[in-house]
């Protein structure tokens, strides 16, 4: 059922008769912003952990519970996208993010922050899905693929761009300023969203209270559980919770299958092999991206003695092959058959991974260590924009809200597990290298003086970057039962802006 719309508004494919591509850059300077926010924090956690007088757990814990308040919302805010119009809602999770970016930077314990960072994330959660879906519905099938193609490699910029803007920010003026910074940019979005981005129809949805409840609760009880596992000794309690959490999402999945109304989460997508595939594939990439920055930022400023900006300048390589590449994957992704786009993109960036942990030690050259970064941002860029390019493509129009709902989730759970599980392995690690030493002390912002307790502090370090290099793995194996693409457009030369 469709509400009847102002004249003015374009119809569902109205990248036929406008020019739909300002609407998208609008909508991409908002994405971008809040993507930033999912690995900003990680080369300021050696300052946060001594200026809050945190642990690393804590400090974890900041990113944490942005993503988690993410994740959790991420599947009804695409519905009520579809209900009230995905523009405002848009412009209100813009509106929240930014006041909240002004909270995280006014806080003075570790506590407020991760407080803050929840409403952060709450907002995030409000506007991912509808930048997905507008793409969806406003763009033609012959230019859908180069749009989402800007959209998905807006998600791999962002990812190594956080990093060395924290660094400087960090460095010149504060922590603080990893999240001021949102104020100003945020407020450009919103004008330009307000005015470029079109009020499209509305669809009447029902809405799946009990699976928002059952999957509130799956993510919380897993995520908190993995995270403060190790913390805890993995006390019965802890181990209760986890198990809890898995009984509940499979209650979840169970009722979404019965659910004969509207569930949350339509199963009948996943009859699509590539959405399907898609979905894997960006779990990974979510629980990559916001897990390796951790013991990367962590040795850089430990053990070599790098500043914030130093340390952010290893993500270097990575970001300008990201962006270099950007333009021609958008054409590949639109003609070549996405099993093997993604498989070199998986496969280049696991041969960068694990040449990055090969050669993660105290003394090594620089350069060392920036050919296998440049390897990982090649292979990144030919992940992120294929990968969300072939995840939509074959929905139905009705089903765009909730297809972007469910594509970001899955990202969003891969950023909250891939998060959880880093503070566990990095902990686990500290305490068999460096049992009894305090987490304060050795990753702290300054450089660790004692030679052999830096070259323990690097292996622990080192190790950890086992989840990430497992995580490329998993993806590439998924994406080799991709299909080849039924939708229209596909193999010719998209037209582009």
């Amino acid at each position: 059922m469709t509400r009847n719309a102002p004249s003015s508004a374009p119809t569902e494919t109205p990248g036929q008769a406008l020019n739909p591509w300002p609407a998208l850059w609008a909508l991409v300077l908002g994405f971008f912003m809040i993507l930033v926010d999912l690995t900003i924090v990680t080369v300021a956690t050696p300052t946060i952990i001594e200026d809050l007088d945190a642990s690393v757990n804590d400090v974890v814990w900041v990113s944490s519970a942005y993503m988690l308040a993410y994740a959790v919302p991420v599947l009804i805010t695409g519905r009520l996208g579809d209900r009230f119009g995905s523009k405002y809602l848009y412009l209100a999770g813009l509106t929240v993010f930014t006041l909240a970016s002004l909270w995280c930077g006014l806080t003075t314990t570790v506590e407020g922050l991760i407080v803050a960072r929840v409403v952060q994330g709450f907002g995030a959660s409000m506007m991912t899905p509808q930048t997905m879906a507008i793409i969806t519905r406003i763009f033609p099938p012959a230019q859908r693929g180069s749009a989402m193609a800007v959209w998905g490699a807006t998600a791999g910029v962002a990812m190594v761009v956080g990093p060395l803007l924290g660094g400087v920010l960090t460095d010149g003026l504060g922590w603080e300023w990893i999240f001021f910074v949102n104020i100003p940019v945020g407020l450009v979005a919103f004008v330009m969203a307000w005015r470029l981005v079109p009020a499209l129809p509305t669809h009447a949805h029902r809405f799946d209270w009990l699976g928002v409840a059952l999957s509130g609760a799956a993510m919380f009880l897993l995520c908190f559980g993995i995270q403060e596992g190790h913390q805890k000794d993995w006390a019965p309690w802890i181990i209760a919770m986890i198990a809890g959490g898995a009984v509940v999402l499979v209650a979840f999945i169970a009722w979404q299958r019965f659910n004969r109304a509207e569930p949350l989460v339509p199963l009948e997508l996943f009859r699509d092999r590539n959405f399907s595939v898609s979905t894997v594939a960006i779990t990974c990439m979510g629980a990559i991206a916001a897990s390796f920055g951790f013991p990367l930022m962590l040795y850089a400023q430990a053990v070599r003695g790098y500043s914030p900006t130093g340390a952010a300048l290893l993500m270097l390589p990575m970001a300008v092959m990201s962006i270099l590449l950007a333009r021609l994957v958008g054409r590949l992704s639109d003609q070549q058959h996405p099993r093997w786009v993604l498989g070199f993109g998986f496969a280049t960036s696991l041969v960068g991974f694990l040449g990055l942990i090969w050669r993660l030690e105290p003394g090594v050259a620089v350069w060392e260590l920036a050919v296998p970064m440049a390897l990982i941002g090649v292979g990144n860029a030919f992940i992120w924009a294929p990968t969300a390019t072939t995840a939509n493509r074959n929905l139905p129009m009705h089903q765009a809200g909730a297809g972007a709902g469910v594509y970001n989730a899955t990202r969003q759970v891969g950023s909250v597990l891939g998060a959880a599980a880093i503070a566990v392995l990095m902990d686990a690690r500290l305490a068999h290298y460096l049992p009894g030493a305090a987490a304060h002390g050795e990753a702290g912002a300054a450089q660790i003086p004692d030679p052999h307790i830096a070259d323990l502090f690097s292996r622990a370090m080192q190790q950890s970057l086992w989840l990430p290099a497992a995580m490329y793995l998993v993806g590439l194996v998924a994406v080799m039962f991709y299909e080849r693409p039924r939708h229209e457009g596909f193999g010719q030369a998209a037209v582009q802006e």
